[in-house]
């Protein structure tokens, strides 16, 4: 019963199928913490003799002590199911409540511009910088950061929020996809976590400017945008705390700030949910 209760709190529910088992066998379950809503994540400890882990049918890393970790898109639906197979067939499913969350939505009456078709030039430019991104989020670095509760990057003021979106009489723009902090020219930025530079543009690439990407481990990856300069390089292993590179505006900026942002195996998450409220 104390279980179901502590399940309760954090809006969970959970049902264990499975064979015949002894009676002095314990019951079993899946232990998770973290901001459970759109854009937030779930940190957890799967059983002993777990031997996969699924989110929604896809499958989840799991450490070898059987740490995991799961996040949740900016759009994610009400409801996700983690499910836990062990080595003896056994199934423990976890019902995940999601929190929606209610975005800054700015409605412009005017039509949404349409983009301009770039030239051949640009495009050659930007699919190569695509794939070098792609490249780096695919790549996992066994680093240990996603365990770690997170630090600010750098200091000023949020010039930008994750979720926010502009409708154009109807039609939605994108939705800004990280935090921006106006910290000033020159500001040196550092790890929120422990992790592995898998990406460092010394040439600015055409959008993101001097970009890095910092691998965490399980999926989960920190991208800084606009660096003026970057002070580690591709494959450095980085501390929290350690200083990354300074702010600026390289690439499309219309002024010195860092985007921050994160994301889970594709997912783009909050931020501002892995800091200390």
């Amino acid at each position: 019963m104390r279980l179901r209760a502590a399940a309760a709190v954090l809006g969970l529910a959970f049902t264990v199928t499975m064979a015949p088992v002894r009676a002095d066998v314990a019951p079993l379950a899946l232990a998770v913490s973290g901001p459970s809503e759109q854009g937030g994540w779930l940190r957890g400890q799967a059983p002993a003799g777990t031997s996969a882990l699924m989110l929604d049918d896809k499958p989840v890393p799991l450490a070898p002590d059987g740490g995991f970790f799961v996040a949740f898109d900016r759009d994610a639906p009400p409801a996700a199911k983690l499910v836990a197979v062990l080595a003896d067939g056994r199934r423990i499913e976890t019902a995940l409540a999601i929190a929606p969350r209610a975005w800054r939505i700015e409605r412009i009456d005017t039509p949404k511009r349409p983009g301009g078709l770039p030239d051949a030039e640009f495009a050659q430019r930007r699919a190569g910088e695509v794939a070098r991104i792609a490249a780096a989020r695919a790549r996992d670095s066994m680093a240990q950061g996603w365990r770690q509760d997170f630090l600010r990057p750098a200091p000023g003021r949020l010039s930008g929020l994750f979720g926010a979106q502009r409708i154009y009489r109807g039609e939605p723009g994108a939705y800004h996809s990280g935090m921006d902090i106006a910290g000033g020219a020159g500001t040196p930025f550092v790890a929120p976590a422990d992790g592995t530079v898998v990406l460092a543009a010394d040439a600015p690439f055409t959008l993101e400017g001097h970009l890095l990407i910092l691998d965490h481990g399980m999926g989960l990856n920190s991208a800084f945008l606009h660096a003026s300069s970057l002070a580690v390089k591709e494959g450095d292993t980085v501390r929290q705390g350690q200083v990354l590179g300074r702010i600026g505006m390289s690439g499309r900026a219309t002024g010195p700030h860092l985007h921050w942002s994160v994301t889970w195996q594709g997912r783009r998450l909050d931020p501002l949910l892995f800091l200390p409220k």
